[in-house]
Formats: structure tokens, sequence, C-alpha cells
């Protein structure tokens, strides 16, 4: 592309929607695009399918378009933002000493299965046969190609410690795509593997990945939390979240009121009571407890017949036992488990799930099949004759006496002490989270919180090198297995979520560090005032700037601005009516602040604010 004449004139041979303003090749820092031939469409109204505000301003505004569920299309402006996303994450990984590769997206079976991935996974990703019959899958995550890598190219402990990462598409089979680009099937990530030879390396790695992140987030302007988090599928041991606050989140979290403790409610630690003698106890009782199909309406009569002589029963003096199915990869058929709770409490299969992954939780429905189950009046007193598994929430400690059931229809028995009328088959944290409940570090309320994740960082071990047997020669000639980390970051999501912390009523706020252009030039008028735009639109882009021009003659000053307003790039000139005094106006998108400015200062005042 070439300039011909003056500043703004355009070369015949050039794309009419983009002015080089004097580079050899157009970099992205000296970019001017016309809204009269740009692929840009905003819609006056929000689109039926939208649900949550990045959603709906996002394909308003002209950045994305439905493709198919689960799908978009990035149009011109949405991929200038998610371009600039991109590079700050590539040049933090960078700056860590990362190494970018990138992966093929069709993987075959085999390394997965290697994994024990292939069956964890199930239904959640994308599996397809080649024309020969072999099974491939559409990657959501590269672990095991990282790793295989590693394998291949190095052999001694001096080539460590390794960071790779890439920024590539991924797939998941969700179930029910939508919020747009928060749950798709499709979605752009940075994954980033570390490789080292002892605890130590492994522990400086994460460190590293989890303060890169902290600088990236605080770049692209995210109000954001790191919590404590659950390794799911990855597997390994520490891991944390970086979820981004907003009502919208899918993410529920909690934040201590006392100290900075903070987690996904999915790795929340319940505070266990001490231990207590379980033969401190009177024996057991069983009482007839007709129409009390509910923790409330139990309650109530044991209070109004004083079971166990007392009249203080509440919710939470209650064991509620509640059945569910787990499902193990490859398992042909589920097992039963019934997990006890205090009655003040529901099961969260979140929760649930997260504990017993990789297996895949439900709830159990068919108690006509198991009559030894009495719906409703199920107590912890025969499962381990019955040959069930009993799991309980950490506040059934030993020595905790319970009003539970007395596995009779109608029937419920008091005094039901734990270590001494049952034992349980282990602990797990099932018992839905509330705000108000006991810090785990300090004890203060927490309070509950919702968030989207957009990064997530694992200390793996060695599960994916013991896999695929990754070693190096140590520096005693012996071989060393190694240390992996994963971290991961959403970059498409975390588009939507810079979408959902920047807007208003009108439209999109966006940083100046995502924006699709720093400037954006209005002309309020159909003579001069293009022109002027014009040549103003080219001076500034020649300097550095990225520039969008409303060059469009047959539309309103009123439509433009509210286009504008929409678009939501952080700083617009106005040339207006006051063009012919020598002034424009120049407007902050953020705060709405006007300032009048002389034409010749113009260029000047904008160079010094972006």
């Amino acid at each position: 592309m070439r300039v011909a004449g003056r500043t703004g004139d355009v070369a015949h041979a050039a794309p009419p929607n983009l002015i080089d303003t004097g580079s050899a090749a157009c970099h992205a820092a000296r970019m001017l695009l016309r809204m009269s031939t740009l692929l840009l469409r905003t819609l006056r109204d929000d689109p039926a399918e939208a649900e949550v505000p990045s959603h709906r301003l996002l394909l308003r505004a002209g950045y994305i378009r439905r493709a198919a569920s689960g799908g978009y299309t990035w149009l011109p402006m949405g991929k200038l933002v998610l371009d600039r996303v991109t590079q700050v994450v590539r040049e933090e990984m960078t700056a860590i000493g990362g190494q970018e590769v990138h992966f093929p997206a069709l993987l075959p079976r085999q390394p997965y299965e290697t994994s024990g991935r292939w069956a964890e996974y199930g239904d959640d990703i994308f599996t397809l046969a080649d024309r020969r019959g072999a099974e491939h899958l559409l990657a959501p995550t590269h672990e095991e190609m990282a790793a295989l890598l590693v394998r291949d190219l190095f052999t001694s402990y001096r080539d460590f410690p390794v960071t790779l990462f890439q920024v590539q598409t991924k797939f998941r089979d969700e179930a029910r795509p939508r919020a747009g680009l928060l749950r798709g099937r499709e979605f752009l990530m940075k994954d980033a593997y570390s490789f080292d030879l002892d605890e130590t390396g492994l522990q400086a790695a994460y460190d590293r990945h989890r303060a890169a992140y902290r600088r990236i987030f605080d770049r692209l302007g995210l109000d954001y939390t790191v919590v404590a988090a659950m390794s799911g599928a990855m597997g390994g041991s520490a891991s944390e979240e970086f979820l981004a606050a907003t009502p919208v989140g899918e993410d529920t979290y909690v934040g201590c009121t006392g100290c900075d403790y903070a987690a996904n409610t999915e790795a929340v630690t319940t505070p266990a009571p001490p231990a207590g003698d379980p033969d401190a106890h009177p024996a057991p009782t069983v009482h007839d407890t007709p129409d009390t199909p509910t923790i409330a309406t139990l309650v109530a009569l044991a209070n109004e017949r004083r079971l166990g002589d007392r009249a203080d029963w509440t919710a939470g003096a209650t064991l509620k036992n509640v059945v569910v199915t787990v499902t193990r990869p490859g398992a042909e058929e589920p097992e039963l488990l019934v997990i006890g709770v205090p009655g003040d409490r529901e099961v969260d299969l979140k929760r649930v799930n997260a504990a017993l992954h990789p297996a895949t939780v439900a709830m159990f429905d068919d108690f006509a099949a198991r009559p030894e189950l009495v719906r409703g009046y199920i107590g912890p007193q025969l499962l381990a004759k019955q040959g069930l598994r009993y799991l309980v929430d950490p506040r059934v400690s030993p020595g905790t006496a319970w009003l539970t059931g007395a596995n009779e229809p109608g029937r419920h028995a008091v005094n039901v002490v734990c270590g001494r009328d049952f034992t349980p088959d282990g602990v797990i944290e099932a018992a839905d989270v509330r705000a108000g409940d006991p810090c785990p570090r300090c004890g203060a309320a927490l309070s509950m919180r919702r968030g989207i994740e957009i990064g997530h960082i694992f200390q793996l071990g060695r599960r994916f090198t013991d896999a695929f047997e990754v070693d190096a020669l140590g520096p005693e000639g012996k071989p060393v297995r190694l240390l992996m980390g994963c971290y991961g970051i959403g970059v498409s999501r975390a588009v939507a979520a810079i979408a959902e912390q920047h807007h208003d009523e009108r439209g999109l706020t966006w940083p100046a560090a995502v924006a699709p252009c720093d400037v954006h030039v209005i002309p309020a008028g159909k003579g001069p005032q293009i022109d002027a735009a014009l040549r103003l639109a080219g001076e500034l882009s020649a300097r550095g700037r990225r520039v969008l021009v409303d060059d469009r003659p047959h539309v309103s000053a009123g439509v433009k601005f509210t286009d504008a307003e929409l678009i939501g790039i952080p700083r617009a000139v106005v040339v207006g009516r006051r063009l012919t005094d020598g002034y424009v106006e120049l407007r902050d998108r953020r705060t709405g602040e006007r300032t009048e400015v002389g034409v010749g200062d113009i260029v000047t005042h904008v160079l010094d604010g972006v």
C-alpha cells in the first residue's frame, strides 16, 4: 500500500478501509480505519440470544458475530482487541523465559489414552475418526504433547528449567454453550508448561507464572482475585485460579472479611470440630416420626415431642444422608455412595464432583430398585452391612451425636453417635458453602462473591512425566524424573471479562491497553468537517496512533455519537461546528469529560494523553 499526495490521500491500490500513512507495511501502531468501508455493523437493539452484558455489547458493537452454537467469528474490531490482549500475554510470558511453540489441535488418541485423560474427559471432548478409522480428538489442552516434545528433545539436566507456551484455539464439547465468549465450544487459550528437576525449581516456576499473571491482568485493566482452587482434570497439587469479579460470573468464590484468604467454593475447607468421646452420649433410641418428609417438619416434631428429652432441636443437629451415583472412567456400572451432611446444609454436586474427580457424580433416584434404602429415613447405622460406602462432612466428627433416619419408614433415631454407632469411610467436602461460614485460616466470616475464571495455574508434579517416562540425566549420571507445571489463560474469555467490567448503559468503555484504536475521530457534519477529520486522522496515524475515523457521508451526527459510545474507544475527537473558529472537542469515553482544543494543538494534546 502506498500513499499518494498529501497525508490522508489513498492510492487506488490500497484497500479502502485502511490508510497507510507512510510506512512500507501497515504496522499495528500506525493504523487508520475508515468506518465508511470497515466490516462493521452496529445494532440498535439487544440480540435475543444475548444473556450477559459482554455478549450483548460485543454483538451490538460489531466485534463478534455468532457462527454456530458456542462459536463466534471475530470481526475486524474484535480481532484487534483479541490481538492486543494476546500481545500483552506474549510479552509477559516471554519476559519470564517462556518459549513459544504451536502444537496441532487435531491429536491422536494414543497419548491421551496413555495419560488416562481420554476416558476422564468423556463427553467433554470432540472425538472423530479419520478415513483409516484412527481415533483423534480436538485438543482441549496439551500437557501430553508438551511432555512428549520435551522427552524427545532434552536429555540432560543442563537443558533445564524449560518453559514452553502457545496461544491456540482449543475445543470442548460444551453441553450448553452460553454467555457468548464466556462459555463456548471453541476458544482461544494461552497454555504454558514448565519442566524442572526438583520441587524447588517447580515452585520457582510456579511463582514466576503467578507474578506474570498478575502483571498481565493488571495491564489488561481487570479487577481480579487469586483464589485457591481444585486441579480437576489436570491433577497435581497446588492450584490457584484468577477470577475477574462480576455479578454474571459462573464461579462462586469466598473471600474472608478478616484476612486475605480466598478460594473457589469447590476448594473451601471446613474447620472440623474437635473430636469428642463417643461413649459420653446416651444409647440411641428410635422414635415414630410420621409425616416428616423434610428436615423442617422433622425438627418441628422432635421439639414438639421432646425427643431425647430436649426441645432445642435445630436443622444443624440432624444428619441428612444423600445417595449419589459415582461413575468412574471406564467403569461399566456406577457405584452407589451415601454422603452425610448436617441437615441445615445441602449437598453441592460441584464440590462432590471436584472431590471425586475424575469420576462423575449424579443424584440417585431409583429407590424402588434399592428397597433397603428408605427414602427420607436413611441413617448411617446399617450402611456398612449393606455394602455401601459412606462419606461425611467434616462437621460429622468422632463423638458428635445426631438425630437421623432409623432406616424404617416413618422412624428416626436420636443419639446416633459418630465413632460408636457408625464409622464413616472417609471425609468429603460436600456441603454447600454459605456467607458467614468461618474462614479456615483465621475463623472470621466468609463473604460470597462471583467471578469469571480468566487464568488457572497448577503444580502438576509427575503425573504426565510418569505417564510418558520423561527423564533427564542428572549431574551424577542417574535419570531424574521431571516435574511439570501447567499455566492457562483464557485469552478470548479475557476479552469478554474486560467487557463485563468496562461498560456502561451506553456501551463499551475499553481500557487503553486493549482498545481496538487509541482515538475515534468523528466529523459532526457533512462538509469541511469530514475532510478535516480525515486529515487529522491521517496525521495522528502517522504519529503512531491507532485511529478510527467515522467518515460515513450519509449518517447523522447523532448516530455517529451513539455508535462511538457503543464501540467504546477511550478518546474521541469531534470535528464539529466550532471547526470554523479553529476548535475541535476532545472527549474521554470513560469519564465523560469534554474539552475544547485548538485545531493546531489537538495532535499534541492527543499524543500527550494516549
